[in-house]
C-alpha cells in the first residue's frame, strides 16, 4: 500500500471546485443546443460573463477555507446572478448543491438550511420572471432536489462522525492497552530489582557470593526491563524497524517467569490441566500478563515465599488460577488489579479476585479462546 502524503490529499480536494466549474460550463454549453429545453423564454446567448459566473460560482467554494458562511453567500449570489440574467438552463446549480453538502458536513447545518431556503425562494422568483409558473414541476423538482441534498449531507456527516469516533475509541483503547503493557513490564521487573537490591545490601559484607548472585539477578532483570520496554514503546511509536530479538511473552515462557521469581525468593508451582494447545496471540499475551501481575502482587504484598499457578485448558476457554497462602485481606484496587480486569474484559473474559476462606489470596481469570486451535 503506497503512503499518501497529507499535502497531496489536500491538493486533490482543491481540484474539486475546478472540476465542478468545468462540468457546469460544458453542461450548460451542451444544453444550450437544445432550444426545447429552454422554453418558454428564449435564453440569453452564452457569453464571457456567463462562463465567468459559472466558473466563479464553483471557484467561490474555495472561500470555505476563510469562512463557510462567506462561501455559501458567494456561491448562492453568483448562481442567482446567472439565472437572473436569463442564461440557458443546464447544470449551473451544481456548485450551489455541493456547497450545501460541504456546509452540513462541516457542521454548519443551520447556515446550510437558511441558504437552501433563500436559494429556493430566489429560484422560484427568478424562474417566474422567465415566464415559468411558480407551481409548475420545475419548482417541485427543485424543492425535492434541495431537500434530498440536505438529507444526503446529513447522512454523510453522521457517517463521518461515526468513523471519527471509532478511530478515537480505537486510539484510546490502544493507549490503554499500551499503558497496561508498560505497567506490567515495569512493575514486575522493578519489584524483582528492589528485592534483589535489598538482599545484596544485606549480604554484601557477610556473604559476598550470595550478594554477587543477587547483583547478577538485578543485571538480568534490568536487561529484560529495557528489552521489553523498547519493544512496547516501539509499537507505541509505530516504529517497525525490525522483528523483536526475543519471543513475545506467552504461556510457553512461564518457566522463565518462574525462574525470575525463584531468584527473588518466591517459589512458584505451575500446574497444567486439560490439553495444552496454541492460543490466539491476544489471549496468550493477556494470560501471561495476568499471571505475571498476580505473582508480582504476591511477591510484594502477600508476605509468603510460595504461590501456585494453575493453567486449565478447556474446550473454548482457558482458566488461570493464581493463589497464595499469605495474609489475605481485601484487594486494594490499584493499577495492577485494574489492568487484570481490563485485560480480561477486553477479550470477553471474567475475573474473580479476593481472599480465600482458608487464608491467602486468589486471582481467577477465565478467557475465551474461540474453540480448539
Amino acid at each position: 500500500m503506497t503512503w499518501d502524503h497529507p499535502h497531496r490529499r489536500h491538493g486533490r480536494k482543491r481540484l474539486i471546485p475546478l472540476l465542478i466549474a468545468a462540468i457546469q460550463m460544458i453542461g450548460v454549453t451542451f444544453a444550450s443546443h437544445f432550444p426545447a429545453n429552454q422554453a418558454p423564454a428564449t435564453p440569453r446567448p452564452l457569453d464571457l460573463l456567463a462562463y465567468a459566473l459559472l466558473a466563479g460560482s464553483a471557484l467561490a467554494m474555495w472561500l470555505v477555507h476563510v469562512r463557510v458562511e462567506l462561501a455559501l453567500a458567494a456561491v448562492t449570489a453568483l448562481t442567482a446572478t446567472y439565472l437572473a440574467l436569463g442564461y440557458p438552463w443546464g447544470p449551473f446549480f451544481l456548485a450551489f448543491l455541493f456547497m450545501l453538502i460541504l456546509a452540513v458536513v462541516l457542521g454548519r447545518q443551520l447556515s446550510a438550511a437558511l441558504t437552501a431556503a433563500a436559494g429556493y425562494a430566489l429560484f422560484v422568483w427568478l424562474t417566474a420572471r422567465r415566464g415559468i409558473d411558480p407551481l409548475s414541476w420545475h419548482s417541485l423538482v427543485a424543492a425535492v432536489v434541495i431537500i434530498g441534498v440536505l438529507l444526503f449531507a446529513q447522512v454523510v456527516r453522521a457517517n463521518r462522525d461515526r468513523i471519527v469516533e471509532q478511530r478515537r475509541r480505537r486510539a484510546g483503547d490502544e493507549r490503554l492497552r499500551m499503558a497496561r503493557e508498560v505497567h506490567d513490564v515495569v512493575a514486575h521487573h522493578i519489584s524483582l530489582i528492589n528485592v534483589q537490591a535489598g538482599v545484596a545490601l544485606h549480604l554484601l559484607d557477610d556473604d559476598p557470593e550470595q550478594a554477587r548472585t543477587a547483583l547478577a539477578a538485578i543485571k538480568q532483570a534490568s536487561r529484560d526491563t529495557l528489552r521489553e520496554l523498547r519493544q512496547t514503546l516501539g509499537v507505541l511509536r509505530g516504529v517497525d524497524e525490525q522483528a523483536p530479538r526475543s519471543p513475545a511473552p506467552s504461556l510457553d515462557r512461564l518457566d522463565e517467569l518462574v525462574e525470575r521469581f525463584a531468584a527473588a525468593g518466591l517459589r512458584v508451582e505451575i500446574r497444567v490441566t486439560g490439553r495444552p494447545r496454541p492460543l490466539p496471540t491476544a489471549v496468550d499475551l493477556a494470560a501471561y500478563r495476568i499471571v505475571q501481575e498476580s505473582l508480582t502482587n504476591v511477591h510484594r504484598h502477600a508476605g509468603v515465599d510460595g504461590a501456585e499457578v494453575t493453567v486449565g485448558y478447556d474446550t473454548d476457554e482457558i482458566v488461570l488460577d493464581i493463589t497464595d497462602r499469605g495474609r489475605g485481606g481485601d484487594a486494594a484496587e490499584g493499577n495492577g488489579l485494574s489492568g487484570i480486569r481490563e485485560r480480561a474484559a477486553s477479550l470477553g473474559g471474567t475475573v474473580a479476585i479476593g481472599p480465600r476462606p482458608e487464608g491467602g489470596f486468589t486471582v481467577c481469570a477465565v478467557l475465551p479462546t474461540g474453540g480448539d486451535s
